[in-house]
């Protein structure tokens, strides 16, 4: 029997759906026209005012959001209530300019709590299961967005935040954690860790993983659930809408169900803005509808995804978002190709190489050039230069295949990239330095 939260939200009609969403949408584009002098400016420019919205049809009239605008009105010109009815502030894990700031009353953070319930519940979680949270705390939304989910599931609830592998580690065995939450790349170093110590998945307590945070592929999904003998299951958010729980996957684990009574979602064409119906590939953007404090209205993610509204198999109604295909900002552009690191990464798991890999992008003679740092496996490892060789003109003819254009492969020894216990560093752009 399928498992939710909130029954009557998360199956609820489509049109019950639309219902609260044309009602909140009416109600929030009033509160920031009210309270939001900077984003009133933006309607003015536009000539829209909140009469113009009647229902989620009209949503298209609004001004977009960008992170240059929350940059722009760094720390308080987008917040929605007086800093008095503010409880919390959480901030984004980025490392280009201003960071974003995103505050919450107390009925935010209630709600976002709500949202990383359903999650956690979808993945099989109830009050019997150990959730251990080994997101980062403090400023990153993982910590504290899955922790007051889990408490509000009822789970017993290890905070232990990232790092520190081997106490994880102790834990999971110790206490018996059946739950992990973590990033993919965190996952995937647990799971390498317990297997050099002799542990097989069957020895391992863990039976459900919500992984987010950074971009990960299929096939190290299947890696990670293969190493920890776990189901690996993904989950989106966004510092700037609330954190993770935004939307997230069941148990059909093909893609996300957005929580649409808080999120509207809608994809556009990146280059002119224009909405695309469903199915089409494009940029995900976001209004959300239920935010108090920092309640922003079409936001600009910057992430490639499909939605589709196919029945799913779990009874969840919720539209559902596919697994982004990449970002439309951390796309590389490489000698005029678009290229994902995501790509990479599925070329060098189908070939049996680990999830740890470094892209190096640079500029010579007046061309891009691109290197793939790859980690060779133990098994793999060797100092004979003609299979070295072998195996990087294998890979180099995969990338080629799967890019169209060539890159440079270079296998170094195992465990000799550097670990990342938050957000893998998966590119590094020299073009811009």
């Amino acid at each position: 029997m399928p498992n939710y939260y909130q029954p009557e939200i998360e199956t609820a009609s489509h049109e019950q759906i639309l219902a609260w969403q044309n009602e909140r949408l009416i109600k929030q584009v009033q509160h920031v026209w009210d309270n939001v002098p900077y984003y009133r400016k933006k309607m003015e420019e536009k000539g829209v005012t909140p009469a113009d919205i009647k229902s989620v049809d009209d949503l298209h009239k609004l001004p977009f959001v960008t992170k240059a605008d929350l940059r722009e009105a760094y720390p308080y010109g987008l917040m929605g209530k007086p800093l008095k009815d503010c409880v919390r502030i959480q901030s984004t894990s980025g490392t280009t300019g201003k960071r974003v700031v995103a505050f919450y009353t107390q009925h935010d953070i209630d709600l976002w709590e709500d949202c990383c319930a359903r999650a956690i519940v979808a993945v099989g979680g109830t009050k019997e299961d150990v959730c251990q949270v080994s997101y980062g705390y403090g400023l990153f939304t993982g910590g504290p967005g899955l922790n007051g989910g889990s408490h509000k599931v009822g789970c017993l609830t290890i905070p232990t935040s990232s790092g520190n592998t081997e106490r994880q580690i102790m834990f999971i065995r110790d206490l018996q954690s059946t739950i992990l939450c973590c990033t993919p790349s965190y996952a995937a170093y647990l799971g390498e860790t317990m297997k050099e110590m002799g542990l097989t998945p069957d020895q391992i307590p863990l039976k459900a993983g919500i992984f987010g945070a950074e971009a990960w592929s299929e096939e190290m999904r299947q890696d990670i659930q293969n190493t920890l003998g776990i189901k690996a299951y993904d989950i989106y958010g966004l510092t700037e809408l609330s954190g993770p729980g935004v939307s997230f996957e069941c148990s059909e684990q093909s893609g996300m169900h957005i929580n649409e009574d808080h999120f509207i979602a809608e994809i556009i064409d990146p280059e002119t803005g224009e909405v695309l119906p469903e199915g089409a590939k494009g940029e995900l953007v976001f209004t959300a509808i239920t935010k108090e404090a920092f309640p922003l209205l079409r936001y600009r993610t910057r992430d490639i995804c499909t939605l589709s509204r196919k029945k799913c198999s779990c009874g969840r109604t919720h539209v559902k978002m596919s697994k982004p295909m990449g970002r439309s900002d951390d796309m590389l552009i490489i000698r005029g190709v678009n290229v994902f690191p995501s790509q990479i990464e599925s070329v060098l798991i189908n070939a049996g190489y680990p999830a740890n890999y470094q892209i190096i992008v640079d500029r010579a003679n007046h061309s891009d050039t691109l290197d793939v740092q790859v980690e060779m496996t133990p098994e793999m490892f060797t100092d004979n230069v003609g299979v070295i060789k072998k195996r990087q003109s294998g890979l180099e003819a995969g990338l080629r295949s799967m890019l169209g254009i060539s890159a440079h492969v270079i296998l170094v020894a195992p465990k000799s990239i550097t670990r990342s216990e938050g957000k893998a560093v998966r590119v590094i752009d020299k073009r811009k330095i």
